[in-house]
């Protein structure tokens, strides 16, 4: 059995309509960065402590899967915003440009941990005050990576997409199926 270790609705909807069979066990691991760390490493390494988390809870049999998804701007990462002051700076950030989606990833099972990331090219239409304003009072930017969901409201601003969409929803689910199969697990 596959357990997600994560409370994420967004991710086990994608593993549901993939039609892969999970558990969810949500990991309680801080998510800071460390002085000087690249984003990628920082999401690889999030994804690998909440794997190594939930692993030490479940049975040796079972696989764990941990990943975490970040919004990079400039080598800047975008995470949840903490007000809707920060999601709109993340908005104006993004408005008129490209930015990168990283997803860490980390399976782990007896005898192996297996730690990947996907990266995925985004790019935003110009967001004018007016549109900035209805997103944010809206509130879907509050509880997501750099303050936007592809798959919400914000899809009419996103002009340009460079590698897997469902990387930017919040799960590369065709690397999640390649890792499972390659462990023999699909």
């Amino acid at each position: 059995m596959l357990v997600l270790a994560s409370a994420s609705p967004r991710r086990q909807e994608l593993l549901r309509n993939a039609g892969i069979a999970f558990s969810v066990r949500p990991a309680d691991v801080p998510e800071v960065s460390l002085p000087g760390e690249p984003p990628l490493d920082y999401a690889q390494r999030l994804a690998r402590d909440k794997a190594r988390a939930v692993r030490r809870q479940v049975a040796g049999s079972d696989l764990v899967l941990g990943a975490d998804t970040i919004v990079v701007v400039d080598e800047h990462i975008l995470e949840k915003p903490a007000d809707t002051a920060d999601a709109a700076r993340m908005l104006r950030m993004l408005s008129g440009r490209t930015h990168q989606v990283t997803t860490g990833v980390c399976l782990i099972g007896d005898g192996f941990e297996d730690v990947r990331a996907e990266i995925t090219e985004v790019t935003f239409d110009r967001l004018t005050e007016e549109e900035i304003a209805f997103y944010v009072a809206h509130g879907e930017p509050m509880d997501k990576a750099g303050a936007y969901a592809i798959q919400g409201i914000a899809s009419r601003w996103i002009c340009r997409l460079d590698g897997c969409y469902f990387n930017v929803v919040g799960l590369p689910v065709p690397l999640v199926y390649r890792m499972l199969r390659e462990h023999g697990r699909q």
